[in-house]
């Protein structure tokens, strides 16, 4: 009797899963599909003369995705319209199986951190019992926290902090004239409860943990994800994306004052494009056709330890590939005595940061009162997160100890 077998079952989600569906007849044609109700994806495969497909080691005939691929089903989910509910593996004629694919994983506690005026979310492995590196995790553009990333990566061996800077109640409610200085005070806590600090970012939050990592030498990593060796202009109030790209302010403060910023420009090729209500590419409100100022290059040679730099060369987000050689380039001027690298993925698009197997097939998302193209081309994409990812995990454990 034929039989579908996943290992694992349950497990983070970070951690791929071995699909196979044994007891078939040798040729026969099945239809592998997923399904977490608000997406689905499908395969058709056929089986080996053993009566086997493994999706480790076949190629679907057709379907969602192309190659051999073991997470394809899962990156290549497309929205169904319907409501999100639990994840479905199914064969026809076989049967199902419900995954648990966790964003909290087992043995990793969650605490809420409202003090001191930081706003957060920290993850530690539970009664670990000796001293773990420590990590914050900084959010994007969007603002709000990264729960998901912090609590996956406390899974690896290390105590996290989720930390919000902006979006949140009881932070501003703009990317507007933020206080480098309150990243500081996070260092202060998260080094009572870790032995080293490294701080990961994505798109402006890489950009900041950059800045973080050039402001305060406690600071011994630094992962900039589809980030920016330069400073960028604030995001700023306003009801659509022309009103905040012409709100002109600094992004990031310290000692008071506002640091300098390479400025956004509309050009007509962008504000057609939001006119015409068609997908906006960010990267156009970046003109660096005449240089870049050299005073709002980012510092990066003063980081006390490691600089990860991860960027995808089909960034429509904004000019991040660019941005992060600028990084690097002063890293090599100055000899920088710590291990760095700049990693580009060629067809992938704006969204790699984050944990990877998760839905890949957005290539826009929505902005304000516009819809934003993140370039790249799904599988790309989805193959670059995973690869950052992994990157990212081994870079902090070298880095940092455990």
């Amino acid at each position: 009797m034929a039989e579908i077998l996943v290992k694992p079952q349950s497990a983070p989600l970070d951690q791929p899963v071995e699909v196979q569906v044994a007891g078939l007849k040798p040729g026969q044609s099945i239809t592998v599909q997923l399904s977490t109700g608000d997406r689905a994806s499908h395969a058709v495969f056929e089986a080996d003369d053993r009566g086997l497909v493994d999706l480790t080691r076949h190629a679907p005939v057709e379907g969602s995705y192309r190659g051999v691929d073991p997470m394809g089903l899962f990156w290549s989910l497309e929205r169904t319209g319907g409501k999100a509910g639990k994840t479905v593996l199914s064969v026809e004629g076989v049967g199902d199986r419900v995954l648990d694919r966790r964003t909290l994983p087992e043995g990793v506690e969650r605490l809420e951190v409202r003090e001191n005026g930081l706003v957060g979310t920290l993850f530690a492995p539970e009664d670990d019992g000796g001293d773990l590196p420590g990590v914050i995790v900084l959010s994007g553009s969007e603002g709000g926290i990264h729960e998901a990333d912090a609590a996956l990566l406390a899974a690896h061996g290390f105590v996290t902090f989720a930390l919000g800077y902006f979006g949140m109640k009881g932070l501003p409610e703009n990317l507007v004239d933020i206080p480098l200085e309150y990243f500081g005070d996070a260092i202060e806590y998260l080094s009572e409860r870790a032995s080293s600090i490294g701080v990961i970012g994505g798109s402006r939050g890489g950009e900041l943990a950059l800045l973080v990592g050039a402001t305060f030498p406690q600071v011994k990593a630094v992962v900039s994800v589809v980030g920016s060796g330069v400073v960028t202009q604030a995001i700023g109030p306003g009801g659509n994306l022309l009103q905040k790209l012409s709100y002109e302010a600094a992004s990031w403060t310290l000692k008071g004052e506002p640091l300098p910023y390479l400025p956004y420009y509309v050009s007509e090729e962008l504000r057609s494009k939001i006119v015409n209500d068609e997908p906006v590419p960010l990267r156009l409100a970046f003109d660096l056709s005449d240089g870049i100022p050299e005073d709002t290059e980012i510092p990066v040679e003063r980081i006390e330890g490691g600089v990860l730099l991860i960027s995808s060369g089909h960034d429509d987000g904004w000019p991040g590939a660019e941005l992060s050689e600028v990084a690097m380039r002063r890293l090599k001027d100055h000899g920088h005595a710590f291990p760095s690298e700049h990693v580009v993925y060629p067809e992938a698009g704006h969204l790699i940061a984050g944990p990877p197997h998760r839905p890949a097939t957005d290539v826009t998302y929505p902005g304000p009162g516009v819809t934003f193209s993140g370039g790249g081309v799904p599988h790309a994409t989805a193959h670059a997160q995973a690869d950052a990812w992994k990157r990212t995990v081994e870079f902090l454990l070298e880095q940092l100890g455990t």
